[in-house]
């Protein structure tokens, strides 16, 4: 798969005296987001918002500024140029000032990951020794980078047989674990029910692969989609639903559950189970996730049936 035709990043990386020039494409797939617009049932018109202020109606774009609400009610203005003032010069080198061991950092800083590539077939050899220098060391470089006018810290990690250059939180971006986790109950607690929670996961433990979890809430809209164009905006509901489970009358205590999910299968057999099932949900997946847009129906039917 070719990368996108426009960079978000065009610069350098660099160690020390090697200058790698790279581009930088965000590894995040927007498309896959599922979007509504709002619309006027009877008319068929799609939903608009003005700008308005109260006791005035709508007021023009070049009318509008910032403001920052310092109190209650009142604000400081700020105008496009003073802003303009405010954003970072467009520095193209990310400077890997720090190398720090890929396992002391917390991954709740992480925030957006791109992809690094290397630009132009003079980069190829710098950018092959930085990424197996990275590997060797087990280590993360760290620096800023400046995008879109603002400043970022920026980890450059190893990734498969390339790069990628992840934008960090600010600590300050960060709430404390501390104000959630403080009121959470403690002492000592049973071993033989940590000793059954440990055995339990180890049985299920297994490298983690992305593709046999499926976003349910896109698939059943896709096939909702589908079935209203297919059906001129006629929304059919299956016939039948799921029967409610029934868990009975008595409760059962941890240690309990626990046994019953150790009995329910041998090891082997959920080793075996593991490994066959990617393939059968890989193929519903599939056959689920077929494009709307080769129904018989003209595209835009469901959105003139759509409500708010």
């Amino acid at each position: 798969m070719a990368p996108p035709a426009r960079p978000v990043w065009t610069g350098q990386i660099r160690l020390a005296l090697v200058a790698l020039p790279v581009k930088l494409y965000s590894a995040l797939d927007s498309r896959e987001k599922i979007s509504f617009n709002q619309i006027h049932e009877p008319s068929k018109q799609r939903i608009r918002y003005e700008k308005v202020a109260p006791g005035i109606g709508a007021v023009d774009k070049d009318e509008i500024v910032k403001g920052y609400e310092y109190q209650k009610g009142r604000y400081v203005l700020f105008s496009d140029e003073e802003f303009e003032a405010l954003k970072v010069d467009s520095k193209k080198t990310l400077d890997m000032i720090q190398f720090a061991p890929a396992d002391t950092i917390d991954p709740i800083y992480f925030d957006k990951p791109y992809y690094a590539l290397p630009d132009g077939k003079m980069a190829d050899e710098p950018y092959r020794v930085v990424v197996e220098a990275l590997k060797k060391t087990k280590t993360v470089g760290l620096g800023q980078i400046t995008m879109r006018g603002r400043s970022y810290v920026a980890a450059v990690k190893p990734y498969e047989n390339g790069l990628v250059v992840e934008t960090v939180h600010y600590a300050e971006e960060i709430r404390p674990a501390k104000a959630f986790f403080d009121d959470l109950p403690s002492g000592k607690l049973d071993a033989d029910l940590v000793d059954l929670a440990q055995e339990l996961i180890t049985r299920k433990k297994a490298k983690f692969d992305p593709a046999r979890f499926e976003d349910e809430y896109a698939i059943a809209i896709e096939r909702l989609v589908k079935k209203k164009i297919e059906r001129h905006g006629e929304l059919v509901l299956d016939d039948q639903e799921e029967p409610a489970r029934d868990y009975g009358d008595n409760v059962v205590s941890l240690v309990d559950a626990l046994k019953k999910s150790l009995a329910k299968k041998s090891p082997k057999a959920a080793v075996d189970d593991e490994d066959e099932a990617p393939p059968k949900r890989q193929r519903a997946a599939a056959e689920k996730r077929k494009p709307a847009a080769r129904a018989k129906a003209p595209a835009k039917a469901p959105a003139k049936r759509a409500k708010k």
